[in-house]
Parts: C-alpha cells; sequence; structure tokens
C-alpha cells in the first residue's frame, strides 16, 4: 500500500511538471496564437533568475522563486513583444524565425555569462516517509502548487477585468478596440503574463532538473506536445493532455526506463493527434476555458 502511494504521488508529480512546464506556452500559443520558439529560453532565464538572486544575493528561495523570477521574465516578455512580436501577428512563419533566433541569441547570451556548466539550487523542502518508503517533500508542493497555479489562471482569465478584455481581444480585436479597450496594452500584457508563467516554470522545476543553456529544448518540445494536444482550450486542454501524458510517461519509465517514458509520450501523442486531430478538448470539454 505504501509503494502505490509512493507510485501514485510520483505520477502526479509528472502530472504537475508537465502543467508547470506548459501553462505559459499555452497563454502564448493557445491565446495568441504565436508560436514562441523561445519558450524553453524563457522558462532558463526563470531559473537563472532564481539562482542568481537565491546564490548571489542572499534572497530567500521562495521569494527568489515565486516574485522575483516571474517578474523578471514577464518585464523581459514584454519588452520583446514590442519590439520584436508586435510587428509580426499574423504572420506564423515570420514568428517562428524570429522567436528562433530569439532562443539562439538567448542561448549564447547564457552561454557566454554562465558557461556550458549545470547550475542549481538545492530542494528548500525535506523528504516526507510514508511507512517504510520515502519521497520528495518539494514533489508534493509542486504537485499543490499546479493546482493553485491553474486555479488561479483560471479565476484571473474568467473573472477579473485583464481576463476578459484579453479573451475579448483575441477573438476580435477590432470589437473589442470599438468597446474602449487598447488591443496593444492586452497584446503586451498577455504575452507578458505568458512569459511570467514560464520563467515561474523554469524557477520551480530549477531545483528538480538544475539549469544549463541548452536545457530550454528539453522544456519546449514536452511543452509543445501538451498544449497541441490539449487543443484550443487553455486551462481544460492542460490539464487533460497533461495529465494523460504524465501518467502514460511515468508508467512506461516504472515498467522499463526514462527513455522509455519519453518515447511514450512522444507516441501517445502521435496516436492523440491521429485521432483527435484538434486535440482533446476539439472534441471534449468545448465549453470550457
Amino acid at each position: 500500500m505504501d509503494l502505490l502511494i509512493i507510485y501514485g504521488i510520483e505520477v502526479l508529480n509528472a502530472i504537475a511538471v508537465l502543467i508547470i512546464m506548459s501553462l505559459g506556452l499555452a497563454v502564448v500559443f493557445g491565446m495568441m496564437k504565436i508560436v514562441n520558439m523561445a519558450h524553453g529560453e524563457f522558462m532558463m532565464l526563470g531559473g537563472y533568475s532564481a539562482i542568481l538572486a537565491t546564490n548571489h544575493l542572499g534572497v530567500p528561495i521562495w521569494i527568489a522563486m515565486l516574485v522575483i523570477a516571474p517578474l523578471v521574465v514577464g518585464v523581459f516578455g514584454i519588452v520583446i513583444e514590442r519590439v520584436i512580436i508586435r510587428h509580426l501577428y499574423g504572420r506564423m512563419i515570420d514568428t517562428m524565425l524570429a522567436t528562433w533566433g530569439l532562443s539562439l541569441a538567448l542561448i549564447g547570451a547564457a552561454t557566454m555569462v554562465f558557461g556550458n556548466t549545470t547550475l542549481g539550487i538545492s530542494s528548500p523542502l525535506p523528504s516526507v516517509t510514508v511507512g517504510s518508503y520515502s519521497t520528495s517533500g518539494y514533489s508534493l508542493f509542486t504537485i499543490l502548487f499546479a493546482l493553485c497555479l491553474v486555479g488561479a489562471l483560471w479565476l484571473l482569465l474568467r473573472y477579473t477585468t485583464l481576463g476578459l478584455c484579453a479573451r475579448a481581444t483575441m477573438q476580435n480585436a477590432r470589437m473589442a478596440a470599438a468597446l474602449g479597450t487598447n488591443p496593444g496594452k492586452i497584446y503586451s500584457l498577455t504575452f507578458g503574463l505568458g512569459a511570467a508563467l514560464s520563467g515561474l516554470g523554469g524557477a520551480l522545476l530549477a531545483p528538480i532538473t538544475g539549469v544549463i543553456p541548452t536545457i530550454g529544448i528539453s522544456f519546449i518540445a514536452k511543452a509543445f506536445i501538451t498544449v497541441i494536444g490539449g487543443g484550443s482550450a487553455i486551462i481544460a486542454g492542460t490539464l487533460s493532455s497533461s495529465t494523460l501524458f504524465g501518467t502514460i510517461s511515468q508508467l512506461a519509465t516504472y515498467a522499463w526506463t526514462p527513455v522509455f517514458g519519453a518515447v511514450a509520450l512522444l507516441l501517445s501523442a502521435i496516436v492523440l493527434l491521429r485521432l483527435l486531430p484538434q486535440g482533446i478538448t476539439g472534441r471534449f470539454f468545448r465549453r470550457s476555458l
């Protein structure tokens, strides 16, 4: 029984990691239809921000991860939207090329500053004992925080003026402007929100994965698979696809190795998109947010 509880926690943790990894991209790609190839590098910046604030500035680790990292990357995202993305709306190929170039520039800059070595911060929580087994206390925090993050984003988009204006602008910018909304400001804030969520995800995963300039490559593949597999609904799609892919990947990891877990995730995504080309929420949960 204790072993089953540990297995269950690890499955939930795999799901939570996918949620944290994908929410920022879900906002940018799902709402704004921007293919942000620099999403992984935004997460990398969040990880470095948390590490620098903790190790060199003496900031408490929780403040560094939950406040400083998303704030820094969110502001950076607003700047990038105003300087680059704003001029490329409606030009998907150009946006992909621009953000890909941005990702390469960020990788090069990080390599020059930090070197090609892995930096990290220790887990802020001790292990938790369940019977004769133990598991990471930080895994439990990751599960709870992912649920809180999804709930907070749902409340923001559903019940706040910013969320209402953002959804209206993404659906029909001209009509939203006619009703008094400033589409340019909403685009900047929405992209900044997605970037902040990416930075937060990178900071939260830093104690688990460490941070290296090229770590974004491993983040962006899983994030895109999760968001595209989920479909057009931002929250319901991310939750459903993360649950499906995280469970399959972790079960395959138990049965074989982590490599087979990653392969199982990719194969399940291929099968899902073959059966449901519009993603999970293209067939189910159509009215969900």
